[in-house]
């Protein structure tokens, strides 16, 4: 029943490419939200008296959840089509903010855990792949920026989520019932906007090229852009997947250890200094972080179909290290400095992510390149469990003995500087896959298939290879 699901939502000829972006982005808006968690921290640590690395365990578990379902939800993604991935994003997506407030109004944080960080977190997987393998089919020109369109509104979902969540918990109350409507109020109005994209989402037709681009195979005269078909089985194989897989976990462990202490961190690391910072200019500090991100996902991605997505991680790797060496050896000297590498280091946090499906399709081509990225994207569990670990369990010992300041941090940022070193020299190990590793090209049938379905001419075989493309 997947094929002719899919096959109901292909465009009819003459439909805008530039409609599916914004459905993208109503469903990566919302589940950005994620990125807001640190603002609930402090209410949460005082509400149900939990320690720094306690209350991050929700964000946490998410990030795994995401990276676990998108890994094995991807294939499901490629053959049941975008509608179908984006209205599984939402109803857990959403789902899960009303079990965390369940657990917030009766005091069980079990329950926020549960609600927040696995069965959020499973919307979060499914959501975040589920436009991606549409837009690098309708932008093969370029992969980079349209990826970088949707992807961007993950990193700038904490923009509008962040400011939000501390009014409504402003108003509403930072206790557990304040907390608890806060989480009722998100998750009803995330339900209605998601569904916006579920309408909205569109696929091409089998065989599609945008006007003015002659032949799929225009791309390939790059180094490292194939136009070769690889199975996520036979990626699964190949060093090069797992080289990115390196780099994805190294970058992403270097930034959402920022991320995720955010408002706590830009509090302690200038308490020492006179003019301390505020809760909510910390508050402001985590929307900064969130905007950087947020550009650096549809800057830098777009960059990337000029440069190439190697020089773009040499630039995320190379430099990020440099910006979290500034800010280890400055310490609590310069606020302007501090904001300016760390906002630095969020865009290419976001850029990473960006960039990553258009390296994935240059690498293995489009064939499963939504189930491919969805396998990569386990290294963002890894990171999303390493990078808060870290920065939470060094400051937490260092609190405990005594320390403050820039104290609680900088052993911290000496290991990212490691951890993004190691992704630098996996970037530059990547080399083009090896023929053994490609798939047959797709048949004239095939194609014809998916562009009769597109025009009501004929019905197409369900089972056709085409159709889970």
């Amino acid at each position: 029943m997947s094929a002719p699901a899919r096959l109901r939502i292909v465009a009819p000829p003459g439909w805008s490419r530039w409609l599916v972006p914004p459905a993208a982005l109503s469903i990566h808006l919302a589940i950005g939200q994620a990125y807001a968690w640190s603002v609930f921290k402090p209410s949460l640590e005082s509400a149900l008296k939990l320690s720094g690395t306690a209350s991050a365990l929700p964000f946490q578990l998410a990030i795994v959840m995401l990276g676990l379902s998108a890994a094995f939800g991807g294939t499901l993604v490629e053959r049941n089509g975008p509608r179908w991935a984006m209205s599984v994003s939402a109803l857990c997506f959403c789902s899960g903010l009303l079990v965390a407030a369940l657990g917030a109004a009766t005091g069980r944080y079990w329950l926020i855990v549960l609600g927040y960080g696995v069965i959020g977190g499973i919307g979060l997987g499914i959501g975040y792949i589920s436009p991606v393998s549409t837009l690098i089919k309708w932008f093969p020109d370029r992969p980079g920026m349209a990826t970088g369109i949707a992807i961007m509104g993950f990193g700038g979902g904490a923009l509008i989520a962040s400011p939000w969540s501390t009014r409504l918990l402003a108003a509403l109350g930072s206790d557990t019932s304040g907390i608890a409507r806060t989480f009722l109020v998100m998750g009803l109005a995330y339900a209605v906007f998601m569904s916006l994209g579920v309408v909205l989402v569109r696929v091409p037709a089998d065989g599609w090229r945008p006007p003015g681009r002659p032949a799929a195979g225009a791309s390939a005269a790059r180094p490292l852009v194939t136009t070769a078909r690889v199975s996520a089985r036979d990626a699964l194989r190949t060093p090069q997947f797992w080289c990115l897989w390196v780099i994805l976990c190294m970058n992403v462990t270097a930034g959402i250890g920022i991320l995720e202490k955010a408002a706590p961190m830009v509090s302690d690391f200038f308490a020492r200094t006179a003019a301390p910072v505020s809760a909510s200019a910390a508050a402001g500090f985590v929307g900064l972080l969130s905007l950087a991100n947020m550009l650096g996902r549809i800057v830098w991605s777009s960059a990337s179909d000029l440069a190439g997505r190697r020089h773009a991680y040499r630039l995320y790797l190379g430099v990020g290290a440099l910006m979290y060496l500034l800010i280890a050896l400055a310490g609590d000297a310069s606020k302007p400095l501090f904001i300016v590498c760390a906002a630095v280091i969020l865009s290419f946090y976001g850029g990473g992510f960006a960039t990553l499906p258009a390296y994935v399709k240059d690498l293995f081509g489009t064939y499963q390149v939504g189930a491919i990225h969805g396998r990569l994207l386990t290294a963002w569990s890894t990171a999303g469990v390493l990078g808060p670990l870290i920065v939470n369990a060094v400051a937490d010992s260092r609190k405990a003995a005594g320390r403050s300041g820039p104290d609680l941090y900088s052993t911290s940022f000496f290991i990212m500087i490691g951890l993004l070193a190691v992704g630098f020299v996996a970037n530059e190990l990547v080399r083009p896959v090896h023929p053994r590793h490609h798939q047959p090209p797709a048949s004239d049938e095939q194609l014809a298939a998916g562009r009769r379905a597109a025009t009501g001419s004929a019905p197409a075989p369900a089972d056709a290879k085409g159709a889970e493309q």
